[in-house]
């Protein structure tokens, strides 16, 4: 099992964690808006107007309206990475790192556009009477290759389970009994339960749940956010400048937070904003797929508002959360993780100007830093260490208040071995102050508002509805890539699966599924990329026919 997770490890770093892979992304999303000279832009206003059913027959074909086809595949893309991946993204570029997400969103928009306009034409409908389309359609139908649909689809199924289902279903289990102290296994009986009732019933109830959930999920995280937000409404300007200033200027030290280069900033930023929505990863063209149209354009056209609504919209309010209320920049007190947690030779204090600089270089990669990994010993008597030339780096911050346990109660009292900066003892729980990230910086940012600490529990929530949700969509994408792969009759056995799969991650480790899906993603975005560019002419020319021909409608 290890060699496997070290091989997925391995391919990941080849694929989506290669630096080239974000300007293969941006790259297809700049030509794409320039050769169609900026359609997000250009077509805003009227996917909004396709949204409310102006134009909308009820004898096109189809299995849903536009507004449910729209909110499937944002119950998609809205998810946990709204909440935690903003906070992850900031913690490690900086405020920088929202501004690269503005403007991955906005090729993005480009990007959806062209994916579900090629996908929307091609489609089927398959012996049950029920729409099918994605990437893997316009591969075989258009493209003639065979080999790659049945590529793409394969990675799509292994991502339902990867990227929807198990890993959503273990955040929710460990986020409710954190909060609320249900066990895990007690929390994924019941929503299996639930989300059995949901996705059993196909694309009809699915559509309609998540026409309900997503605006529902959306309000109740907008209140909770706008009550941070006008609590520290002086500090609105000022983390706007800031955003824009040190994307320009790379981020400086500010509190506990050391700093983030330009590289580092552009590539947390790129990264989180590219798989928050899903732009080029051929997912949501199979939710627009059902959508009740004859004209694939204009369905292309709705989804270029996913990106917007997902990313220029949601996450930019969780980082105003964040940077306004201040908590990315303070140390609270949290238990460490062993992967954010490093023993450094020497003494270091992040309050002199001179050790900052020195900590700056280690945690940005600098060349020629002199900063070196720690091995030895360290005695430590009652939880605190008492010898030992180190300081500990957590969370890309000098730790403060440092105690080390035995378990979760007992003190730790002995020697202490660090072997290249990390602790070989194995059942070792090191506690302190140092910066936070992902959903716990979230988390504390909501309790700065109106809401006091009431605000935890918004977020709680937010996330339970937000991964849900999240699950239920990505059933969809899994059982219309089967239906390629296999035909309708194995939808059924599929959806049985993906609920078990969904009960059993509760409670069980998922490390491995996370690695697996990495690798998958990648297997369907750049297959996608590569089809999309070869349609390039094909998708101008469909799009100006479209554009043409509702001039009359339009001007009415």
């Amino acid at each position: 099992m290890e060699g496997l997770y070290g091989l997925l490890i391995t391919l990941d770093s080849f694929l989506g964690g290669a630096s080239w892979f974000p300007f293969v992304l941006l790259g297809v999303g700049l030509f794409f808006t320039v050769y169609l000279k900026f359609p997000q832009i250009r077509f805003f206003k009227h996917a909004w107007q396709v949204i409310t059913g102006k134009f909308d027959k009820e004898s096109d074909p189809g299995d849903t309206t536009h507004f449910r086809a729209l909110t499937t595949a944002l119950s998609g893309t809205v998810g946990t990475g709204n909440i935690s991946g903003v906070a992850f993204a900031i913690f490690l570029g900086g405020p920088a790192a929202l501004f690269w997400m503005w403007v991955t969103a906005f090729l993005g928009m480009t990007t959806k556009f062209v994916e579900v306009t090629l996908s929307h034409k091609y489609r089927v409908k398959t012996e049950d009477g029920t729409m099918a389309g994605g990437p893997m359609y316009y591969m075989d139908r258009r493209l003639n290759m065979k080999w790659l649909a049945v590529a793409f689809a394969i990675a799509t199924v292994v991502s339902s389970f990867g990227t929807g289902n198990l890993p959503q279903s273990n955040g929710i289990a460990q986020s409710i009994e954190a909060t609320f102290g249900f066990e895990p296994w007690l929390v994924g009986s019941v929503l299996g339960i639930l989300l059995a009732l949901v996705i059993l019933g196909g694309i009809q109830r699915i559509a309609a749940f998540t026409a309900r959930v997503v605006p529902a999920m959306a309000v109740i995280y907008l209140i909770g956010a706008m009550a941070v937000i006008f609590a520290n409404l002086e500090n609105i300007i000022p983390s706007f400048l800031s955003v824009i200033s040190d994307a320009f200027t790379g981020s400086a030290a500010a509190g506990g937070f050391l700093g983030a280069s330009l590289a580092y900033a552009f590539n947390r930023g790129v990264n989180r904003g590219l798989f928050s929505n899903e732009a080029g990863q051929g997912s949501a063209p199979i939710a627009h797929a059902a959508a009740k149209t004859k004209e694939p354009a204009s369905e292309g056209m709705v989804s270029l508002l996913e990106p917007f609504i997902d990313t220029i919209l949601i996450c930019t309010i969780t980082g105003l959360v964040i940077l306004s209320s201040g908590v990315w920049k303070e140390k609270h007190e949290n238990v460490f993780d062993r992967s954010d947690m490093f023993f450094v030779a020497g003494e270091y204090d992040d309050s002199e100007s001179k050790d900052v600089e020195t900590l700056y270089g280690f945690l940005n990669e600098v060349e020629g830093n002199e900063i070196k990994p720690f091995t030895g010993a360290i005695t430590v008597v009652n939880g605190t260490a008492v010898s030992g030339d180190f300081t500990l780096i957590n969370s890309r911050s000098v730790a403060e208040d440092v105690k080390y346990s035995v378990g979760s109660e007992d003190l730790f009292t002995g020697t202490l071995k660090i072997e290249d900066g990390k602790p070989l003892k194995e059942n070792l729980e090191v506690s302190g102050k140092s910066l936070v990230h992902s959903a716990a910086l979230t988390t504390i940012a909501f309790t700065r508002g109106f809401f006091g600490d009431f605000g935890q529990y918004i977020v709680s929530v937010g996330l339970l509805l937000f991964a849900f949700s999240t699950a239920i969509a990505w059933s969809y994408y899994g059982d219309r890539a089967m239906t390629y792969l296999l035909g309708p009759r194995s939808v059924m056995p599929y959806r049985v699966i993906y609920v078990a799969g969904f009960v059993w991650a509760a409670f069980s480790d998922t490390t491995l599924v996370w690695a697996l899906s990495a690798v998958a993603i990648v297997v369907m975005t750049l297959p996608n990329l590569f089809g999309i560019l070869l349609l390039s002419k094909e998708m101008k020319e469909t799009v100006n026919d479209y554009w043409s021909r509702t001039k009359n409608n339009r001007d009415k």
